[in-house]
């Protein structure tokens, strides 16, 4: 488990701390900032509420919500109103989402609390901080947010949890959350005035499933150039087109990166050596064009990345906290449009990964087209159908995600009677690039698997240091390929080999790898 500490308010957010918190165990904290900007803007709702009925109406203090917001809720039932809205809105459906993901939105959810605009009590974000910190996870149904006031359904089943109702999974066992705090040593708090409406209002559903998947699509862009470079070695191809200067006349920076990871690659390579002089002049886009396409993809993950940067630091609460102005104003930063958006161009950008790995794939298994290498990668072809269905899985693959890269975010519904009239299906966008970039990843792993045998095949020629110490690593889990054997086991125990980061680790121990 991971020792470090992530404290809230001081900085933003970072997706590596998000990360570091999600899937390594790190703890959090409210920074002493943080904790005196909860204090005073506080002090604005507890005034409100002090009003009592003469108070003037505030949304979501002292009013219903959505198409009920003209409805004036009386001082005697304040708190009821955030205790009910919690429970009419957990309205999720569906298997619950993966332990990571809650983890984060609690993490965001608490980062949004620490940034003094949300008008809560200091304990509803210390019990959050605790329940990452204690191991105990919200059950939240996937299924249920269209991102309009954020993510309504699945905040509100994390909030049940704070106020004991609800489930939650604590080592790993699924317990009624009263009895899932009580088990490490925890309280529920009952919600008072605004509380229960700056737990649900906010992207952070859509945030933490985006984030995730946008680290691990940042890392299938590295190591789709690891892996296009072994596939040209194993094809016998070029790095002429990796020439600095190519990059320099046309300088997206994606391109440059992939650029010279490539070229650190293939340097010093025994196989490229060795056909110097052939005579062939190009090969094809699939791989000479590797540095524009992996780099293009590489630029959109940026983007993505800057968005959701921004929005794991952002207020989106409503109404939001002024508290040097002890004013309360309502707004729409909850509303998931941005997150969307940049989560669908993401999703767009790493598909093409998989679209690009395929098609080396079908260059290496394709005798038509592989400079010499034997039908599908199989010593004795015929007799044996190597990494024939190998390619065909990752065509299928490939041809779904054709069909999730297609926006989620020009789509609309409205809601909440027509108040809700424009909606961001943000979480539909982080669904979809999470099942994008896990597919890719398949793909990935095929396609090294099968570089993995066209490198053995071209003995005894070998790879530059760099690629043969990755390929050696590969080998010492996955032997050579010399007769049919279970392909499904291989492309699984491939795929644990990239995930784990042995493959990237082994390259960078002979070159920079960006």
């Amino acid at each position: 488990m991971h020792t470090s500490t992530v404290v809230l308010g001081d900085d933003r957010l970072t997706l590596e701390a998000i990360a570091s918190v999600a899937r390594a165990g790190a703890n959090v904290r409210l920074g002493a900032d943080a904790r005196a900007r909860i204090d005073a803007a506080r002090h604005v709702v507890d005034r409100i509420q002090d009003g009592g009925d003469a108070a003037p109406a505030v949304y979501g203090v002292n009013t219903g919500f959505g198409f009920l917001a003209d409805v004036r809720i009386s001082a005697d039932e304040i708190r009821n109103l955030q205790r009910n809205l919690i429970r009419s809105h957990a309205a999720g459906v569906g298997d619950p989402l993966p332990v990571p993901v809650v983890r984060a939105m609690m993490l965001l959810r608490a980062q949004v609390l620490s940034l003094g605009h949300s008008g809560v009590r200091a304990v509803v974000a210390d019990l959050l901080c605790e329940m990452i910190n204690r191991g105990v996870s919200p059950m939240i149904p996937q299924k249920g947010s269209v991102g309009a006031s954020g993510d309504l359904a699945p905040l509100a089943h994390l909030a049940l949890v704070l106020m004991g109702e609800g489930e939650a999974f604590v080592d790993g066992k699924r317990l009624p959350g009263a009895a899932a705090l009580a088990a490490v040593g925890l309280a529920p708090v009952r919600f008072e005035a605004k509380e229960g409406i700056s737990l649900v209002n906010g992207t952070q559903c859509m945030t933490a499933i985006g984030a995730l998947a946008l680290i691990d699509a940042e890392d299938a862009a590295r190591l789709a150039d690891l892996i296009g470079a072994m596939s040209l070695e194993a094809l016998k191809g070029t790095p002429r087109a990796f020439d600095p200067r190519i990059h320099a006349v046309r300088p997206h920076p994606g391109q440059a990166t992939s650029a010279r990871n490539l070229a650190r690659l293939l340097a010093d390579s025994g196989i490229v050596a060795s056909h110097k002089n052939c005579g062939k002049v190009q090969d094809a886009y699939s791989l000479r064009c590797m540095p524009q396409v992996h780099g293009a993809t590489r630029d959109a993950l940026g983007y993505a990345r800057q968005v959701l940067e921004v929005e794991a630091s952002s207020a989106t609460d409503n109404p939001l906290v002024f508290a040097d102005a002890d004013e309360m104003v309502s707004g729409g930063n909850f509303h998931g449009q941005p997150v969307a958006l940049a989560l669908d161009f993401a999703g767009i950008a790493v598909a093409e990964l998989a679209n690009i790995a395929e098609r080396r794939i079908e260059q290496m298994v394709n005798p038509h087209l592989s400079s010499g290498l034997p039908a599908f990668l199989s010593p004795e072809s015929g007799l044996n159908s190597g990494y024939m269905m190998a390619q065909v899985t990752a065509a299928a693959l490939v041809s779904e995600n054709k069909i999730l890269a297609h926006p989620a975010s020009v789509d609309s519904i409205p809601s909440s009677a027509g108040r809700e009239d424009h909606v961001s299906m943000g979480v539909h966008a982080a669904d979809k690039l999470a099942r994008i970039v896990d597919n890719v990843r398949n793909v990935l792993s095929i396609e090294l698997l099968c570089a993995a045998q066209g490198i053995d095949l071209r003995a005894p020629y070998r790879p530059g240091p760099a690629l043969d110490h990755a390929h050696a690593t590969l080998r010492a889990r996955v032997p050579k390929l010399e007769v049919d054997r279970h392909v499904g086991n291989d492309i699984a125990t491939v795929r644990r080999a990239i995930d784990d980061g042995s493959i990237v680790a082994a390259a960078r121990r002979h070159i920079e790898l960006e």
